[in-house]
């Protein structure tokens, strides 16, 4: 087997998890939901934009990140937002073990 294919494999296992299916079926939940899907595109809107002055500065701006955390705070106390953002930790933590994996397996290559 070649690495193309393995790689093809692993996207079709991905897919097949329960992980992806949770987020998926999370984020389908928010899409129909016009007034909380408005609320969470607000919310990851801020908190992208805290991380770009972070990643910018080198540090977090206080007013920021207060209100990221103001906006997280009232969506958490949704239970469908609460399920999604719990969805998409899970399937981050999954993408994120992959990559760490694959990272690994090459690492001597990036010395």
């Amino acid at each position: 087997m070649n690495v193309y294919d393995t790689a093809n494999q692993l996207a079709q296992e991905i897919k097949q998890s329960e992980e992806y299916a949770t987020y998926k079926a999370a984020k389908e939940a928010i899409n129909i939901n016009y007034e909380l899907k408005k609320k969470i595109d607000k919310f990851e809107k801020a908190r992208y934009d805290a991380q770009i002055v972070a990643i910018q500065t080198g540090k977090d701006d206080d007013e920021k990140m207060k209100h990221v955390q103001e906006l997280y705070g009232e969506l958490i106390q949704n239970e469908e937002a609460s399920k999604y953002f719990d969805a998409e930790m899970k399937f981050n933590i999954l993408v994120a073990d992959v990559n760490k994996i694959i990272g690994e397996a090459v690492q001597d290559l990036l010395k």
